[in-house]
């Protein structure tokens, strides 16, 4: 398995070997020695999740309180998507700044979003399946979102596709607004939290 780091600092892309013969195809997604090698501690696992999206729904961006927080393994066993992170942790150095991992039933890469980070996707075909491997349960009253159509944030949504979102999605504050309202995780809770894993 491939590990790559991207540009904020504790996210990762694992790109798994597969293997295909006239039955068909097999890959392992999730591999937990590689992991944890990768990102220093072991995926505490409390819930999966998986969602169905048409083409240009848009996901996100979406962030639970830290501490505790919920990490995120994430990969698309059927369609494409493209998947958005963005660094939400005040006082972070990389604070505002995104990137983007193309996630596929071709390739299987998948991506590691820890606690404190923002996460969003927009499929790009209909019928594209997303599977989360979560670190804690959904809790709505600590759960929040930015809106994935912040001007500040300029995410890399594709022109060609018309974005669907969620009405929760589309009345959530921008970056700026999110962080004036006091939501937003701050680098060092989340740090502090990242040791105690």
């Amino acid at each position: 398995m491939h590990v790559r780091e991207l540009s904020i600092a504790g996210v990762f892309e694992f790109t798994p070997r597969t293997f295909e013969d006239s039955r068909g195809l097999f890959a392992a997604p999730f591999q937990g020695d590689v992991f944890e090698e990768a990102v220093g501690h072991p995926l505490r696992l409390a819930q999966t999740n998986h969602s169905v999206s048409s083409r240009g729904v848009i996901r996100g961006v979406h962030f639970a309180e830290t501490p505790p927080g919920q990490a995120k393994y994430v990969y698309c066993p059927r369609g494409s998507m493209l998947d958005v992170v963005v660094d939400i942790r005040v006082g972070s150095p990389t604070f505002g700044q995104w990137d983007s991992v193309l996630l596929d039933a071709r390739e299987y890469r998948a991506l590691y979003v820890p606690e404190g980070i923002g996460h969003a996707f927009v499929a790009l075909e209909d019928d594209t399946a997303m599977s989360y491997l979560c670190s804690t349960g959904y809790n709505p009253g600590r759960e929040h979102g930015i809106t994935p159509l912040d001007e500040s944030l300029r995410l890399p949504w594709p022109m060609d596709i018309e974005p669907i979102l969620s009405e929760k999605d589309t009345k959530a504050p921008t970056l700026a607004e999110a962080q004036a309202a006091g939501l937003l995780p701050t680098y060092d809770a989340c740090v502090a939290h990242y040791r105690s894993l």
